[in-house]
């Protein structure tokens, strides 16, 4: 497909300077500079999750941060590690197999929309630039 944009000068003369100094095509550079700034993509999320991701893009810039801050609950965390540590002995039962699944899944769920939202708040210019800043700050 085929796209004609009007740039302002100093892009075009910015994106012409990079691309002689780094030996590119312009035409490659600009689609490498916009494929770049897309707001991220769900297509390789698990089913599951993919209406939740699409639906962040329309969270407040303060939704998506609390998003990047949260945690897993303390005890869903001790409940984890005590399953796992049984896991090492070999002694889970079914259902606690099942459990230490569902935990597992929850969990990845959680990075999962975690780096989500902190990939939103950098498309839109509202990056987290610090770790205090994804640190929960209990007082």
């Amino acid at each position: 497909m085929e796209l004609t944009i009007n740039l302002p000068d100093a892009v075009f003369q910015q994106l012409r300077t990079i691309a002689e100094l780094t030996e590119q095509p312009l035409s490659d550079l600009v689609l490498q500079s916009i494929a770049g700034n897309l707001p991220p993509s769900i297509a390789s999320a698990p089913t599951e999750v993919r209406a939740e991701l699409l639906q962040m893009q329309t969270l407040s810039t303060e939704n998506l941060r609390q998003i990047a801050q949260a945690q897993v609950p303390a005890d869903q965390q001790s409940e984890h590690f005590e399953l796992l540590d049984k896991n090492k002995s070999g002694s889970l039962t079914e259902a606690e197999q099942r459990r230490l699944h569902e935990l597992r899944n929850l969990a990845d769920q959680l990075m999962l929309k975690k780096a989500h939202a902190c990939a939103i708040l950098r498309w839109r210019g509202k990056p987290i630039r610090r770790i205090a800043q994804l640190l929960k700050i209990c007082s």
